[in-house]
C-alpha cells in the first residue's frame, strides 16, 4: 500500500527510485535514467503466549545472524572492471543491478545500445549507452554499463549512422554479476554480426537470504505445533504439574516468605481452572486472525522487504505481495463493521447515537490520516500548500463511512438460529440486503461510465494506462486516464502522491494518487463484500458446513468474475488487475482471494481450536495503534539502524523483519496489559 512515509525514508526512496533501480546509474547527464492457547488448566501452560513471544523474537535474532554476516565483498568483486578497462569506465553497482560490458568490434561503425524491462508494457526503448567504433582489428572499443536486474532485459543494438537494427536480444541478468556482450562480424561465407553474450564472473543468489529467514519461520511454526502437541498429551501435562509443582512447593518450604495464602493462590490455579466452565467467545478469531495477517504484511512492505521487487508495489498492471495488503485490510474492516454494528444495536444503542460514533471515527481517521501520517512533511513545514489530500488512513475512514452508514440505515435483526431446512439455507444472507446491494451496484456502475465514458482532455476516452513511455510514448500525461483526470482537476498536482509507482518503470512525470477519489468506490466495493462474510458468519452461526459452503462459493464466483475481467493476462484483458487504479477486477481478485483465507481461517480457529491465531491475533486486536505507530517511528530505533552496506538485500530484510517483529511484541505486551486504542 501507498503509505506515509516520514520524511528521511521518502527521500531516500526518491533516491533509490532516481539511480537504484534504473538500468544506467552511472548514464551520462542528459541521457535518461530508469530508475497459547493454555492446555490442562496448568500453571505452565498458561505462559504458552509468553513462550510464543519469546520465540518470534528469538527467531528474528536468529534471522539477523543468519542473513547478515557481515558486507558484501562480492559486490565490490563482481563489480570490478577487466584489466583493459581503465578506471574511468568503472561502474560502482548498486543493488540488483549488475555490470555489462559491452565490446564494440566493428570497424568505425558507432553502437547505440538500447534497453528495455521485459514488465514494461507496450514502452518505448530507453537509451542506455553510446559505443564507438573499433580503431584497430582486434581493439574492441569497451563501453560499461549497470543493467538492472529485478527483471528481464530487453537490449537492441543500432547502427548509430544509419539507425539499423544490428541485434537484439532478451537476458536475465543477476544480481552483482559480470557480463559481456561480443559485437562482432562473422567471416562463414556471408558477412553477418553477431551478438554474443558471455558470462564473466556469476552473479550472486540475492533469493538467499529471502530463503533463510523462510526457513527460519518455518522451523520455529514447527516448534511451536510441536509444543502444542506435547501440551495436549496427558502423561507429558501430569510431567510437567509435577515438575513445577515440587519445584515451587520446594521453594516455598525454604522461603521465609511462603505463606499459606500464597499456597491456596498457587493451588487455586492448577487445579479448579480445568473444572470452569468456558465461557462462549464474543469474537470471532479467524476475523483478528486475518486482519493482524494483512497488518503485519502491511508493516513488513512498507518498511521496504528487504528492497525486493516482489515486497514493492506493481509498477502498473499486476499483483506483488504488496498489493495484497490493504485490500485485505477493507476486506475485513467491512465483516467487521457488520460484526461491531450487529453487537452494539443488539445492545440496545439507538442508531442515532450509533451515526455520531460512525462519523466520530471516520473522521479521526482522515484527520490522523492528513496530519499525523502524512509523507509531505518532506517537503518542509506542513502547510496546505503542499499536503497531501488522500491516503490510506483517509480512504479507511471515508470506506468506513460509507458502509457503515449503508448497513445501519437498513439493518435487520439477525435471526438466532437457522434451522436446517431447505428454506432457511438459501440465499437470505444475500436477499436481506438487496437494498445495500443495489446501492454497491450503482455505485460500481458509476465507476465503470466514469472510467470508461469521462472525455480526458489530451487522452483517448477509457485509458486505463501508466502514461509516459507506455503505450510506445503516445500519451505520456495520461497516467490513470479518468481517476488521475479526476483527481489532477478537484485536488489539484500538488495535493497528490508524488512518487507513484509507475514513475519508476514507466517513467512518468504527472503526479497521481493510488488512494485516489475515483478508486475510493472499489475500496467500499470491497468493504461491502467483507461485509458479506460477517453476515454469512452471523446468519449461519453454528452451522459451519453452511458457512464454508458459501465461502467456497463467493470464492469461485469472485474467482471467474476475475477470469471474465482479465482474460487470465496480466496486460491484455479487459479490465486489468490494478492496485494503483483499484480496478474492478483487483477488487474481485483480491476479495476471492479473502474469501478463501477465511475458508481456512474459520474452521482452524474458531471450529477445531487447531491454532489460536498467535502471532497475528495480537495485532489485529490493535490495528489502529499498531499501524499509526509502525508510520510515526519507523525511522527511530530499534525499528531503523545504521546499515554496514546499504545495497544489501540481507541487511535490509534482517533490519526489517526484527522492526516487525518488535511490533508484533508490542502488540502482543499492549494485549496483555488489555491496552487498546479504539476510536
Amino acid at each position: 500500500m501507498t503509505g506515509a512515509r516520514p520524511c528521511a525514508a521518502e527521500k531516500r526512496r526518491a533516491r533509490e527510485r532516481g539511480g537504484g533501480q534504473g538500468p544506467a546509474a552511472g548514464a551520462a547527464p542528459g541521457r535518461e535514467r530508469r530508475p497459547v492457547e493454555a492446555a490442562g488448566g496448568m500453571s505452565g501452560a498458561r505462559g504458552a503466549g509468553r513462550a510464543l513471544a519469546a520465540l518470534l523474537l528469538a527467531a528474528s535474532v536468529l534471522s539477523a545472524a543468519l542473513l547478515a554476516p557481515g558486507g558484501s565483498p562480492e559486490r565490490g568483486a563482481e563489480a570490478e572492471p577487466p584489466r583493459d578497462l581503465n578506471k574511468k569506465r568503472h561502474v560502482e553497482l548498486k543493488m540488483d543491478q549488475a555490470l555489462l560490458l559491452i565490446h564494440n568490434e566493428l570497424l568505425g561503425t558507432n553502437l547505440t545500445v538500447y534497453w528495455n524491462s521485459e514488465r514494461c508494457y507496450h514502452c518505448l526503448l530507453q537509451v542506455l549507452v553510446n559505443v564507438s567504433g573499433s580503431g584497430k582489428p582486434g581493439k574492441p572499443s569497451i563501453a560499461a554499463i549497470a543493467v538492472s536486474t529485478q527483471h528481464g532485459s530487453i537490449l537492441q543494438l543500432n547502427d548509430t549512422l544509419e539507425e539499423k537494427e544490428v541485434c537484439r536480444l532478451e537476458y536475465k541478468f543477476g544480481e552483482f554479476g559480470n557480463y559481456s556482450l561480443l559485437v562482432k562480424h562473422v567471416h562463414n561465407g556471408v558477412n553477418e554480426i553477431a551478438c554474443d553474450l558471455v558470462v564473466n564472473k556469476n552473479p550472486v543468489d540475492s533469493n538467499l537470504p529471502v530463503s533463510i529467514a523462510f526457513l527460519v519461520g518455518l522451523a520455529v511454526i514447527t516448534a511451536v505445533c510441536f509444543l502444542r502437541f506435547l501440551l495436549s498429551l496427558d502423561d507429558f501435562n501430569n510431567w510437567i504439574s509435577k515438575a513445577i509443582n515440587s519445584r515451587e512447593t520446594d521453594r516455598l518450604i525454604n522461603s521465609e516468605l511462603g505463606s499459606p495464602s500464597r499456597a491456596d493462590q498457587l493451588g487455586g490455579d492448577t487445579q479448579p481452572e480445568a473444572w470452569r466452565p468456558r465461557a462462549v467467545p464474543l469474537r470471532l478469531h479467524c476475523v483478528d486472525t486475518f486482519r493482524g495477517i494483512a497488518l503485519i504484511l502491511m508493516i513488513f512492505v512498507n518498511y521496504g522487504g528487504g528492497k525486493y521487487w516482489y515486497f514493492k508495489h506493481a509498477s502498473w498492471n499486476g499483483l506483488t505481495v504488496a498489493d495484497l495488503v490493504f485490500p485485505w485490510f477493507v476486506f475485513i474492516m467491512g465483516s467487521s463493521i457488520f460484526l461491531s454494528m450487529t453487537s452494539i444495536l443488539q445492545r440496545g444503542c439507538s442508531k442515532f447515537r450509533l451515526l455520531g460514533k460512525i462519523a466520530w471515527r471516520s473522521f479521526l481517521l482522515i484527520c490522523i490520516g492528513i496530519i499525523i501520517v502524512n509523507p509531505n512533511y518532506c517537503l518542509g513545514p506542513l502547510s496546505w500548500d503542499r499536503m497531501r489530500i488522500p491516503g490510506v488512513l483517509q480512504r479507511l475512514g471515508v470506506t468506513y463511512f460509507v458502509v457503515a452508514v449503508l448497513e445501519l440505515l437498513f439493518a435487520k435483526p439477525v435471526p438466532d438460529s437457522c434451522p436446517s431446512e431447505r428454506r432457511c439455507s438459501s440465499l437470505q444472507d444475500i436477499i436481506s440486503s438487496w437494498p445495500q446491494w443495489l446501492f454497491i451496484l450503482m455505485l460500481e456502475s458509476i465507476w465503470l461510465a466514469l472510467t470508461f465514458f469521462l472525455p480526458v482532455p489530451g487522452c483517448p476516452t477509457g485509458y486505463l494506462g501508466p502514461g509516459g513511455i507506455g503505450d510506445l510514448g503516445k500519451y505520456p500525461n495520461c497516467t490513470g486516464g479518468a481517476a488521475g483526470y479526476i483527481d489532477r482537476l478537484l485536488l489539484g498536482d500538488d495535493h497528490l502522491y508524488q512518487h507513484p509507482s509507475a514513475t519508476v518503470l514507466y517513467h512518468t512525470t504527472v503526479a497521481y494518487d493510488p488512494e485516489g477519489i475515483l478508486g475510493t468506490i472499489n475500496s467500499i466495493v470491497m468493504a461491502f463484500l467483507g461485509v458479506q462474510a460477517g453476515k454469512i458468519l452471523l446468519y449461519y452461526k453454528d452451522q459451519t458446513k453452511d458457512i464454508l459452503i458459501r465461502f467456497t462459493a463467493w470464492c469461485c464466483f469472485l474467482g471467474l468474475i476475475s477470469v471474465a475481467f482479465t482474460k487470465i493476462s496480466e496486460n491484455e484483458g479487459f479490465i486489468p488487475i490494478n492496485k494503483n487504479l483499484w480496478s474492478i477486477s483487483y477488487v474481485t481478485t483480491l476479495s476471492s482471494f479473502a474469501f478463501f483465507i477465511l475458508l481456512i481461517l474459520y474452521p482452524v480457529v474458531d471450529v477445531k481450536g487447531l491454532w489460536t491465531g498467535t502471532p497475528f491475533f495480537y495485532p489485529g486486536m490493535n490495528s489502529i495503534l499498531v499501524y499509526v505507530g509502525h508510520e510515526v517511528f519507523q525511522n527511530y530505533f530499534p525499528f531503523q539502524w545504521r546499515l554496514q552496506d546499504n545495497q544489501s538485500h540481507k541487511e535490509h530484510l534482517t533490519q526489517n523483519i526484527v522492526a516487525t517483529a518488535l511490533w508484533v511484541l508490542i502488540a502482543y505486551i499492549l494485549y496483555k496489559k488489555k491496552v487498546f486504542w479504539k476510536i
